[in-house]
């Protein structure tokens, strides 16, 4: 669940927003004993917080390189 919030807050919001929920799946399905959901949904949570991550990670470049273009070319 931190991994999600976290992922949320600074990568990607959208993605994160959908770890989050498959995130807080896991305990409501261990609560009702459905082990194998709990652990589809911890996989499919961990799915989304590497791709928020890693569209943060993109965002983050894209915006680096449009600040140099601007830099070097904005004058």
């Amino acid at each position: 669940m931190a991994q999600s919030i976290l992922v949320t807050l600074f990568c990607c919001l959208p993605l994160g927003i959908v770890a989050i929920i498959k995130a807080s799946e896991v305990n409501s399905r261990l609560a009702s004993g459905d082990y194998e959901g709990a652990v589809k949904a911890s996989k499919e949570a961990k799915k989304f917080c590497w791709w928020s991550f890693g569209a943060g990670i993109i965002f983050i470049a894209i915006y680096f390189v449009l600040v140099v273009i601007a830099a070097v070319f904005g004058q």
